[in-house]
């Protein structure tokens, strides 16, 4: 008999398939001290215990009943921060968002309490130890030894014994911020701006024309930014850089940084050391505000969308339902939250950033329909190839790509574990035509929710099926905090060069003597490493939950296959092997870690959160 008509049996009879003692045991102790293994909320009338597909459904009927109430319960509201995806409104969906933002608060609680203790010794510690701000390795007083409760891991190793490297600054777009960056074509690109002739040659052995026709050359275009309104006594620059391969060395290397404002100055590595070094902080200032919006209008934009299509046609019996729910952990948290507190005239981003919150909604609303919405168009591997930095056919591959390296395993194992689910409910493509549910919903997501670039309705493939769940699983598990949690404060936010706001006007010719008084001042830098230290969540590696425990909850396990439990315990076992790798990196012999010379743990399973924490 076959497997899924069995298992869709033994759940429609409500009984359910003995574990064997050792895996019961295995599942039994890992749930132990978790606080976040609560499902989303629940639709009323549902007593069924098993999940179970719609067409082996013994109550056919009382199924029909609830997704009736959840279509009238949950509805398509206005975008918030921005215009982006819909957000959910509704008697249920105003009650799941405010459920949501109640779990969300009371996490949050006990370690805004540590940032605001620790603002004061951080300022203290530098007034005491340093006298002030004044040279740029003075900030580092505002964290060694400091923001012990919420950032109990600290600063990556290298960033501040390295702040000045171009190695450093150069590979941080392989890494920390890895969205922005893409390979120029050279047939199909212009040159956005020319450098002169004589520079490109000293650092590169080659004229710019080279370099783009052989496929070396790399661009990260912010000069959007020069539109978007600024806060007063705040200042911005709207960055263009170049990156390149080294045609000897192979390294990824900064070329040019022009402004876009002002004069529109152009600097590069062979300008005076103060020069160079402003420019690279005007640049990671602009990179900084990217990465932080952008991830909104990727990570939680598009899952949203995508889990309130489901919630709209799935029963909660449904097991891909219950997948996605557990993907979805204070996910309506983040967006209402953002608006009251965060994002709103005044709030917390506006306190430290130079852009102010009108800039972050047209941002949200400019990238959402052309680059952070498109659902299959930011597959990972789909993704890495479109902008040349992944199996490029015409330019050399890049030596070291540290977000592909860590991404490639945490995706396969993402994969592996999917597939395990979805080929536990689905024996062949054909059953999915079977399933009256997931095809509603896959044509929901194109027609009534508008997400963009789904894929096409029917289902025909489960395939196509693992696809759309694993990408929702790396969106909310890997892409969230590669951009956003605790990277910014370990590494993307870290002073002097990472500002996230400028305090002098951008100049309009070469020649500053100190950066000092371009960065933020003493209370503006606390401010700023507070702001960051509120993203982290280190609380979670002892409440299980990390990516490691991404599928290890009690409601997807306990109701669901037997085949489905095994997979999440080689899932679990898979991610601390490769925690362990990440965990302990440090230096080689030559002062590197992956390429680069800081050492990289943003994409630590055993410390990143699964879900889309703030």
């Amino acid at each position: 008999m076959r497997f899924w008509y069995v298992c869709g049996v033994i759940a429609a009879v409500g009984t359910a398939t003995p574990l064997p003692q050792t895996l019961q045991n295995t599942l039994d102790n890992s749930y132990k001290g978790s606080r976040v293994l609560l499902p989303c909320l629940k639709c009323p009338e549902n007593h069924e215990n098993r999940f179970v597909l719609p067409m082996y459904d013994s109550e056919p009927l009382r199924r029909v009943d609830e997704i009736m109430k959840k279509q009238n319960g949950y509805l398509y509201g206005p975008s918030l921060i921005g215009n982006s995806s819909y957000f959910p409104t509704g008697i249920l969906g105003n009650a799941m968002v405010q459920q949501d933002q109640d779990q969300w608060y009371t996490d949050a609680y006990s370690l805004t309490s540590h940032v605001v203790e620790e603002m004061q010794l951080a300022a203290d510690a530098l007034r005491k130890q340093a006298g002030g701000l004044k040279v740029p390795l003075d900030y580092r007083h505002l964290y060694i030894n400091q923001w012990d409760n919420s950032v109990p891991n600290g600063i990556a190793s290298g960033v501040f014994t390295n702040y000045s490297s171009d190695l450093l600054f150069s590979m941080e777009r392989l890494s920390v911020n890895p969205y922005a960056v893409r390979r120029i074509h050279p047939t199909a690109d212009g040159l956005p701006f020319m450098v002169a002739d004589e520079i490109t040659r000293e650092l590169a052995g080659m004229s710019l024309e080279t370099l783009h026709r052989e496929g070396r050359l790399f661009l990260v275009d912010h000069s959007y930014q020069a539109r978007y309104p600024v806060s007063p006594g705040r200042y911005t620059s709207a960055c263009s850089a170049y990156f390149f391969i080294h045609p000897k060395s192979g390294d990824f290397l900064p070329l040019s940084i022009r402004t876009n404002v002002e004069t529109n100055l152009i600097y590069s590595p062979l300008d005076e050391e103060t020069d160079w070094l402003l420019a690279k902080a005007m640049f990671n200032m602009n990179d900084l505000f990217h990465s932080q919006i952008f991830h909104l209008a990727n990570s939680h934009a598009v899952s949203e969308i995508v889990h309130l299509a489901a919630l709209r046609t799935m029963s909660d019996k449904h097991p891909v339902f219950s997948l996605l729910n557990r993907l979805m952990y204070q996910a309506y948290a983040i967006r209402p939250v953002g608006e009251k507190v965060l994002f709103n005239e005044g709030g917390f981003f506006e306190r430290s950033f130079s852009i102010n919150s009108e800039g972050v909604k047209l941002f949200a609303s400019e990238f959402y329909p052309t680059r952070a919405g498109p659902f299959m168009p930011n597959f990972f591997h789909k993704d890495l190839t479109t902008r040349g930095l992944l199996n490029c056919t015409y330019g050399p591959a890049l030596k070291s790509m540290p977000f592909f390296e860590d991404g490639n395993v945490l995706h396969s194992i993402i994969l592996k574990f999917i597939t395990s689910f979805v080929e536990a409910y689905y024996d062949s493509d054909q059953t999915l035509a079977l399933d009256n549910e997931l095809q509603a919903w896959v044509r929901e997501a194109t027609e009534a929710a508008l997400v963009i670039d789904f894929p096409a309705s029917p289902l025909v493939r489960r395939s196509t099926l693992v696809d759309i769940l694993v990408h929702v699983a790396f969106l909310n598990g890997v892409s969230h905090h590669v951009l956003n949690s605790g990277e910014p404060v370990a590494t993307s936010g870290v002073l002097p060069l990472h500002p996230s706001a400028l305090y002098a006007p951008v100049p309009k010719k070469k020649g500053v003597k100190d950066i000092m008084s371009f960065l933020p001042p003493v209370d503006d830098a606390v401010e700023q490493i507070a702001l960051f230290a509120r993203f982290n969540r280190p609380h979670l590696v002892s409440e299980n939950g990390t990516l490691t425990h991404m599928f290890n909850s009690r409601e997807l396990l306990g109701r669901g296959c037997i085949e489905v439990r095994r997979a999440e315990v080689e899932f679990r076992q898979a991610m601390q092997n490769f925690s362990e790798v990440v965990g302990g990196r440090t230096f080689d012999i030559d002062g590197l870690s992956q390429g680069m010379p800081f050492v990289w743990k943003g994409l630590d399973p055993g410390q990143i959160p699964y879900f889309l924490s703030v």
